[in-house]
């Protein structure tokens, strides 16, 4: 079940350009064509007719059971009316017109849906929108212009560090950290004396910058890690679940981590094509890395005649950095290709836009892999995406594509995150979309990012409006 899951997720979940297996049957043909136009009852009463056929395997029941997940999916995060979504505008926008709103809408600024014949809107519609639209975030804030974040010197001050250290290539600037992490299952999402199985994320070894990490304690106190060899990295337990009460999960762990930059100067003029390190760092991954023709176009058009993989590769920075705001994003596994996505409605969030750099840097023969967990910068710890890019002389160089071009004079300090990463970073995941171990029986919540963690039951997957999370970091000790 789990392998097929698998291929479920690169195979067949696409419906645009990112496409890349025709449908097996005439109703399955017919189920595509109605969920892409929004016609989601009518979708779910084809694939309960077609889940009686007694002639069905159990691949095509369970591709026919995701599609219903999917479209519950897309209703939970398109679930404000067009009157409450108006409303809500009104308090900025007295005077709103139906052609201001329409065209938001048209540009994707304010991001809807047509489910059943109605305008649904993102839950986040109206805070992306005064992210997105300069205008509309004068009229909210005051000011055109985004207000300074004070991430921004936290950043400042650790990734000077890291270059004042003068070292290129090694690690630098040194931590040890001590995180706890909580899950809870609602109450009622799983009957009384089910077992409940949960995935938690764990801190990975991974080498050069996180070459440790230790479980200190669990409940419930048999959880297991998984392999080493696992690129997504989990915290498996499971517990009965007890009536009227939540199901909780929970650990705490330290694990050493560090910075790191490569020098830009050492990196142009550097070829790969002496890269030894596999085709899968360099071939698509549908569907969130792919060569679709907007990828294709883009990347052509930026690297233009240039043959040089750096110089290809700081174009494509440049351009996602300047036109590509960061805004919340989508559940992932409701958008159909993200590199599209991206491209088409000009904004994302730092998966997103990594995505999108893995996409133009593969197409290009840069290779190129995904990294992922969580950033714990003092005062703001979140989930954050990455990856890594191999030059040649280098090796795999960390580049942080939605921290983007910091706000200094300093062109090396500035460009920092081109080549380099801050030492907040806890690492969870070596490459994405990968089985978890041990496998998961249900489509999971998120199918290729791993960083809140995955709970099912044998009646099926719990999705994350089931469930809740947490996590807390315990303490942080400069490593001398």
């Amino acid at each position: 079940m789990s392998r097929f899951l698998g291929v479920l997720i690169l195979s067949f979940i696409s419906l645009t350009a990112c496409t890349y297996e025709k449908p097996f049957s005439r109703a399955q043909s017919e189920i595509i064509q109605l969920t892409g136009s929004g016609a989601f009852t009518k979708a779910e009463a084809l694939i309960n007719q077609t889940l009686e056929r007694p002639d069905l395997t159990e691949t095509q029941k369970d591709w026919l059971n995701v599609r219903k997940d999917l479209m519950e999916r897309v209703r939970i995060d398109f679930s404000k009316s067009e009157e409450r979504i108006t409303a809500q505008l009104r308090e900025y926008f007295p005077n709103l017109s139906d052609s201001l709103r329409y065209a938001w809408e048209s540009d994707g600024r304010l991001e809807m849906r047509m489910i059943d014949g109605q305008k649904k809107y993102f839950s986040y519609a109206v805070n992306n929108l005064f992210r997105l639209d300069p205008d509309a975030h004068k009229i909210k804030y005051g000011i055109a212009t985004q207000v300074p974040d004070p991430l921004d010197s936290v950043r400042l001050s650790n990734t000077s560090a890291i270059l004042a250290a003068g070292q290129p290539g090694k690690p630098a600037e040194k931590y040890k950290v001590r995180i706890g992490f909580k899950l809870t299952v609602d109450p009622d999402a799983v009957p009384p004396g089910e077992t409940v199985r949960c995935w938690m994320p764990f801190p990975r070894i991974s080498s050069p910058r996180q070459p440790a990490a230790n479980l200190i304690s669990s409940f419930p106190a048999e959880a297991i890690r998984s392999s080493e060899q696992a690129l997504q990295s989990t915290l498996y337990a499971t517990q009965i679940k007890k009536a009227g009460k939540p199901a909780v999960f929970s650990y705490e762990a330290e694990f050493e981590i560090a910075g790191q930059w490569f020098d830009p100067k050492q990196l142009s003029g550097q070829k790969t094509n002496n890269f030894t390190g596999g085709d899968e760092f360099t071939k698509e991954t549908p569907p969130q890395v792919v060569f679709s023709p907007l990828v294709r176009q883009l990347a052509d058009s930026l690297a233009g005649s240039e043959t040089d993989p750096f110089k290809i590769f700081r174009s494509f920075y440049y351009w996602i950095d300047k036109e590509i705001p960061w805004a919340s994003a989508l559940e992932y596994s409701i958008i159909d290709c993200i590199p599209d996505y991206v491209i088409t409605n000009r904004h994302g969030d730092c998966g997103m836009v990594t995505f999108l750099l893995m996409s133009m840097a593969r197409y290009k023969g840069i290779p190129a892999r995904w990294q992922s967990g969580w950033m714990l910068h003092p005062g703001n710890k979140n989930l954050h995406d990455w990856c890594e890019l191999w030059f040649e002389g280098a090796g795999w160089v960390p580049v942080d594509m939605s921290f983007g071009l910091q706000k200094t004079d300093n062109p090396v300090l500035r460009e920092f995150y081109m080549t380099g990463i801050d030492s907040y970073r806890m690492i969870i995941n070596d490459d994405f979309g990968k089985e978890l171990d041990p496998p998961k029986k249900f489509y999971r919540s998120e199918p290729y990012d791993f960083q809140r963690g995955e709970v099912e039951w044998n009646g099926g997957n719990l999705y994350f409006n089931q469930w809740d999370y947490e996590f807390n970091v315990l303490s942080l000790e400069k490593i001398i």
